[in-house]
């Protein structure tokens, strides 16, 4: 199941490499523990066991996408030498790569003069990108949607800056209207807008709010750490075709090739419209950029010691799929919004569901329909165990009943949030794979209704 025919380009490349370094004396010696080496490697094979199969297309929970066979190849190839992209001196082929592939995620959103640089993940990008905001506008509150990931309240609150929520429609996504009224108090520095919420895959009026912030003059932050890659897909509905295609008007971004960009984790990107914003990183360092007058990214970083592996990996992967329409990679993100969708028309079919909306992106949520909120909620849960036991991985979430009433009909709303189950259908074989996923989930909540008093009760009717 797991590839292993790339093994033979990675010996041939690690020898190319090694011809790079052919002047060196020799080296003497081995590194210690060596004599171990393969007992260590089949243990830690053994304890990787225990591990769901994200790989495989019926592991439909989280966020989770195998790296490509390049991207894995060209890490490990890279964790030969270990650069270091802080500075010039740690990685210099590295530092241009990432450069390079940088600069192809910000042209995917139409940009060519701007700030960035890869990051750990999405967590540090957002804080990057939310430190910016408040040194321009000092003291000013962070608003990002009830639906928007919970990392940007921990970092207003590490970065000591107010924030607070705005309540969501019924579609998941920032109310405009709720966002306009709370602009009325004059004292908002910054707008996140969420391009893919976490739970939901729900895109946030991107449109609307660069209106709200021509006339208040706030930042807009697009958090699209999960769904930036869809700026590529030509198959998203009206409201989210548009909300993308204005997505480089934002102040700032956030993406994450270790989501959707098929890389290793972790491998966050932050890019800043304005390469202006570049002095308010200024500071000096005694020994990091003594020898080259180059930009080194650690001087437009917040991070310091980064790994180069992950831009080495990063730009090898876009050398094979290029960031473009109609391209390869593209088709794979449409694959990933097909597969959801085919899934959600399932559901939407069959009476034993009740289905929140229709998926934006590649994430779905829906429930059991019980008597009541908290049944439907139990029954979630049993069935996502049910499923798993038969290799289908789903997630279970929580998320408000209001998402879902156009579809609760008389069901009885004894709580305010309703425990759902939620599949996130972003590998691009999982088109293949939609009527063996709703074969088992059929089967799961089959069986969970058959042991429920509500499903047999139902069953009796």
């Amino acid at each position: 199941m797991l590839d292993q025919k790339s093994f033979g380009a990675l010996w041939e490349a690690a020898k190319r490499l090694d011809c790079g370094f052919t002047g060196l004396p020799n080296l003497e010696g081995q590194p210690p523990g060596m004599d171990r080496l393969e007992e260590v490697l089949n243990t830690t094979a053994e304890r990787l066991k225990d591990n769901y199969p994200y790989f495989h297309p019926l592991y439909a929970g989280q966020m989770l996408k195998p790296p490509h066979p390049v991207a894995r190849m060209a890490y490990a190839l890279a964790m030969w030498i270990n650069p270091n992209n802080h500075a010039l001196d740690g990685g210099r082929a590295t530092s241009a790569m990432e450069k390079e592939a940088v600069t192809e995620i910000a042209a995917m959103v139409g940009w060519t003069s701007f700030l960035g640089h890869l990051s750990s993940g999405g967590t540090m990008a957002n804080l990057e990108a939310l430190w910016v905001a408040g040194q321009l506008h000092p003291g000013k509150k962070i608003l990002a949607s009830e639906q928007a990931h919970y990392t940007h309240r921990r970092i207003s609150g590490v970065l000591q800056l107010p924030f607070e929520s705005v309540a969501t429609d019924q579609l998941g996504r920032m109310d405009s209207n709720a966002l306009a009224t709370r602009l009325e108090h004059g004292d908002v520095g910054t707008v996140v807008v969420t391009m893919g919420t976490t739970a939901t895959g729900s895109v946030d009026p991107l449109p609307t709010t660069l209106e709200l912030s021509a006339k208040h003059g706030f930042r807009v932050h697009a958090d699209a750490a999960y769904g930036g890659y869809f700026a590529l897909a030509q198959n998203l509905e009206r409201d989210a075709r548009l909300a993308f295609d204005q997505i480089g008007k934002a102040d700032s971004i956030v993406i994450d090739p270790h989501k959707h960009g098929l890389q290793p984790y972790g491998c966050g990107c932050v890019l800043f419209r304005d390469p202006r914003i570049g002095r308010l990183y200024k500071h000096d360092s005694p020994y990091t950029y003594f020898s080259s007058a180059e930009l080194h990214l650690g001087e437009i970083s917040l991070e310091c010691s980064r790994p180069g592996a992950a831009a080495a990996a990063l730009w090898a992967t876009q050398r094979l799929l290029p960031l473009k329409k109609h391209g390869e990679f593209a088709r794979g993100l449409e694959r990933g919004r097909k597969s959801a969708l085919a899934l959600f028309d399932k559901l939407k079919a069959d009476s034993r569901f009740v289905t929140a909306f229709t998926p934006e992106l590649d994430i779905l949520v829906f429930a059991p329909r019980g008597e009541s909120v908290s049944e439907s909620s139990e029954m979630s849960r049993k069935i996502f165990e049910a499923a798993a036991k038969g290799n289908l991985h789903l997630a279970v979430a929580e998320l408000p009943v209001h998402f879902w009433e156009k579809d609760l009909g008389l069901m009885k709303r004894d709580r305010d949030r309703l425990t759902c189950l939620r599949s996130v259908l972003m590998k691009p074989e999982h088109y293949d794979w939609v009527e063996r996923i709703w074969e088992l989930l059929s089967e799961a909540a089959s069986e969970v209704f058959r042991t429920s008093a509500g499903g047999r009760a139902k069953e009796s009717r």
